[in-house]
């Protein structure tokens, strides 16, 4: 199926939702206006199209291959790579200083969903090195910056985060990855890393890896964990690169999905280099706070995943409608074709793809405003304002990358469905998105972890303090869509409302029992956070209804604004309905999550 990225919808949401005139108001972004937004996003939809999307079904069929070490990338990925860093993809969102265009993440995260829908398995690679890049750019010295920044801009070299040990899954405090000093100053580490996406592959000449490890005499626990920059060849005085460094991969995962992104195990230190035994590495920042900078990644990650869900959500929809206007079974109940008819019509088929469309709308439109104000936090001159908007993006992030990686999994099951037994078939290629989604909801911190943060950092830490102010956003759309003439527009402020009212109910519990009774509050973790994802993108979608019809009485692009009335109704009638009873499984649920004695399971 042809896929086609939309375009359309990331420009409404930019300009309608996330203030992209204001965000080119910020000195430095003068140039990134809707103008440039329009013709960024529509290379790179020419790009993804053209280029990587294609590679997307061959990729899921021969992934590549390991042998002793080496590993060979699915067939057509290392020339997509090259293609996307010789027109500057890499460095869309970079300092001009090191040699990138500077643009927001607002234009940003709009071309990195289009890549992922794409293409997931291809669009980790230039993920993950967008990711080590913020990290040396945040805590690295200014050597390791002008060695390593302007070629993994490029696309020269690609970048990795090795976090995961065997023994070391998301509880960091196990990690036990020694790095040792040397008398020249930089340290030798040894060690096992696993689940390392592209820690090997044969697209660029050199590789990158940040990784964390502890020094001899490091207290335990979080607090003695360093970041190293690892390289896989060492990088000569002259940039050139020099001797192979002592990280070899012993093999790669065999995985459920993303199967044509090498997912590495990584072994330090075992003298398969050129430089002796233990890996060389350059100490980023200081020693013992490692955590700290990696985090750094985390959270971009964290955000980039989020739209990672979006993008696989989008294509596993146009593929499902595709099939659907194309699959004919059965006569429509209401009687309007004599014979059988396209699936499309049939009412469940709709309610399927109407659930689709908006969670995945309802999603983007969130992650779109949450790029927004990352553009604001960190780069408005008035420092009130910066800190506003970071306090909002910070609160943002876990919904982003829980509610919409949740919602993937969620929507490319209902692709499948729509396709019937077809479906179950690979060939069709729905399963794909399906298995592709699965990992989203886990990796660079489950859902859960996603969760506790939500309840802990964001909302106990404050006294639920900004919580309630994205309430009291939220009750002013709610005023604006009830002083409306549209029927629909009344309807859903009375459905926010609700919601809102919902939120703020289980806001209060957490805040009220989260010292006193925290299995109960942390047993409703994950849906607190679904709730208040759910609100917060409802809250977009009345916003997107707001501006819908007001170009629809404008004479703007009627076709389009008239969808985007009727998902935003959807949202509000059938997602916005799945508050109610996630507040109650919340404030009354807990108690009988933890009920059941352990020896009974």
């Amino acid at each position: 199926m042809t896929f086609r990225a939309p375009v359309k919808d990331q420009l409404f949401c930019m300009k309608e939702l996330a203030g992209l005139d204001k965000i080119a108001q910020i000195p430095g972004f003068e140039d990134a206006g809707f103008e440039t937004a329009q013709a960024v996003l529509e290379e790179s939809a020419k790009f993804n199209e053209g280029v990587v999307a294609p590679l997307n079904w061959s990729g899921d069929q021969d992934h590549g291959s390991w042998d002793n070490g080496v590993v060979r990338a699915s067939a057509g990925f290392k020339e997509a790579y090259n293609a996307l860093a010789e027109a500057g993809w890499q460095g869309l969102q970079q300092p001009v200083e090191y040699g990138g265009q500077g643009l927001p993440k607002t234009i940003g995260a709009a071309c990195i969903e289009q890549t992922t829908a794409a293409n997931l398995s291809f669009s980790l690679c230039s993920i993950l090195t967008g990711g080590a890049i913020e990290a040396l750019l945040t805590a690295g010295s200014d050597e390791l910056k002008t060695r390593y920044i302007p070629n993994m801009i490029s696309g020269k070299w690609t970048g990795t985060m090795n976090l995961t040990e065997p023994q070391a899954g998301s509880d960091l405090a196990l990690v036990r990855s020694k790095a040792v000093k040397q008398d020249d100053g930089t340290y030798r580490i040894w060690g096992q890393k696993i689940f390392i996406t592209y820690g090997e592959h044969d697209m660029v000449e050199n590789i990158v890896h940040l990784v964390l490890a502890r020094t001899p005499d490091a207290p335990e626990g979080v607090k003695g964990i360093s970041l190293f920059v690892v390289p896989k060849f060492m990088v000569n005085a002259d940039g050139s690169l020099g001797k192979r460094n002592d990280v070899f991969c012993a093999s790669i995962e065999e995985k459920l999905g993303i199967k044509a992104s090498p997912t590495a195990v990584l072994v330090y230190g075992d003298n398969k280099g050129d430089v002796g035994e233990g890996a060389i590495g350059y100490l980023v920042g200081e020693e013992n706070r490692g955590l700290e900078y990696m985090f750094i990644m985390m959270n971009a990650a964290r955000y980039d995943v989020g739209v990672q869900g979006i993008g696989v959500s989008e294509r596993a929809y146009q593929h499902a409608v595709a099939y659907a206007k194309d699959r004919v079974q059965s006569r429509p109940v209401d009687g309007s074709q004599p014979g059988s008819a396209a699936i499309i019509h049939h009412p469940d088929v709709k309610r399927m793809l109407m659930t689709m469309r908006a969670l995945t709308e309802g999603a983007r439109a969130m992650a779109l405003v949450g790029a927004s104000a990352y553009d604001t936090a960190h780069h408005h001159p008035d420092a009130a304002t910066a800190k506003q908007a970071q306090a909002f993006y910070e609160f943002l992030v876990p919904l982003i990358k829980g509610f919409s990686t949740e919602n993937s999994v969620e929507v490319t099951s209902l692709g499948v469905q729509v396709h019937g037994g077809m479906g179950f078939i690979e060939e069709t290629g729905a399963a794909q998105y399906y298995r592709d989604s699965r990992i989203l909801p886990i990796y660079e911190g489950t859902t859960a972890i996603q969760a506790n943060d939500l309840v802990g950092r964001k909302t106990s830490r404050d006294g639920g303090a900004m919580a309630k102010a994205v309430a009291a956003m939220i009750a002013d759309t709610e005023g604006q869509l009830a002083a409306r003439d549209s029927a629909a527009g009344k309807k859903l402020a009375t459905q926010l409302k609700a919601a809102r009212e919902a939120f703020l109910q289980v806001v209060d519990f957490v805040v009220a029992n989260v010292k006193t009774k925290p299995n109960d509050v942390f047993a409703g973790s994950v849906p607190y956070l679904m709730l208040t994802a759910n609100l917060v993108a409802g809250w977009q979608m009345g916003r997107s209804l707001i501006a819908a019809e007001d170009n629809l009485a404008a004479g703007n692009d009627a076709p389009f604004m008239e969808a985007k009335i009727a998902t935003a109704r959807f949202y509000g009638d059938h997602i916005l309905a799945r508050v109610a009873s996630l507040r109650d499984s919340i404030l009354t649920g807990g108690e009988s999550v933890t009920a059941m004695p352990l020896d009974a399971f």
